[in-house]
């Protein structure tokens, strides 16, 4: 392995991560029956067929990420976002049976994907959805990012509060210190967890509101599953959010 390479630790972490949210997520799912599939789930708009709907379809798409990876060719994550729209709702009314059967191959499809990749090849830059871009090696993250937060929003019990709190940690240094930094439509904030992390993000001028509290509120209240009620703010009332996107 050359220098530049990194060890392929991380990426297998967090593959691994990604079947054991899988397998909470379909545990949560199995109590389910095929009408609770048809009731909303807590993203506007969409039931709970909806979400695991996507969850399945976006498996597929990061199979495409990894897929572009290891060959070096440009492959599209989903064909178009009409597609990716009219793949969820086609599959939104499907039965509880035929839902978790199609979760289990996109899984399986994406674990086999990843194997499939050296080590060289994680290091990639990869095309995500709307033209984003990042390393390869970070796409498994990205999949547990997807699987759970979608977990909560199937409003089935499991909350921010029952996330892993590697999860929790890793997360809240994505969002706050990736996935909102210098967006303009994100007010300037400082973000303090209790144990003592730290984030500027969001607007790079004027002087930032400052926000504090437990991850697992901060992360909430930053991805739109959480009220921001157990937060607390200096001089300044809890900002409206913008959606994570």
């Amino acid at each position: 392995m050359t220098d530049h390479v990194r060890p392929t630790t991380d990426q297998v972490r967090d593959t691994a991560a990604v079947q054991e949210a899988t397998d909470r997520l379909l545990a949560s799912v199995r109590k389910l029956g095929d009408a609770d599939l048809r009731e909303p789930s807590l993203l506007p708009g969409w039931s709970r067929g909806h979400v695991l709907a996507h969850l399945a379809r976006n498996a597929d798409a990061l199979v495409n990420v990894l897929d572009a990876a290891r060959t070096g060719t440009h492959i599209p994550m989903y064909a178009s976002a009409e597609a990716r729209g009219a793949d969820i709702e086609r599959g939104a009314d499907r039965p509880l049976s035929v839902q978790i059967e199609d979760l289990l191959a996109g899984t399986d499809r994406f674990n086999t994907a990843a194997a499939a990749l050296h080590p060289e090849a994680w290091e990639a830059t990869v095309t995500l959805r709307n033209g984003v871009t990042d390393r390869a090696f970070r796409v498994p993250f990205r999949r547990l990012v997807e699987i759970e937060l979608h977990h909560v929003d199937l409003g089935v019990g499991y909350t921010v509060e029952d996330l892993p709190a590697s999860f929790v940690d890793r997360d809240l240094d994505y969002v706050a210190g990736e996935r909102f930094a210098g967006r303009s439509d994100v007010p300037a904030l400082l973000i303090t967890a209790d144990d003592g992390r730290s984030w500027r993000t969001g607007r790079t001028d004027g002087d930032p509101v400052a926000v504090a509290g437990p991850a697992t509120a901060l992360l909430g209240w930053l991805t739109g599953r959480g009220d921001g009620s157990r937060l607390e703010t200096r001089g300044s009332a809890l900002p409206d959010l913008p959606p994570l996107g």
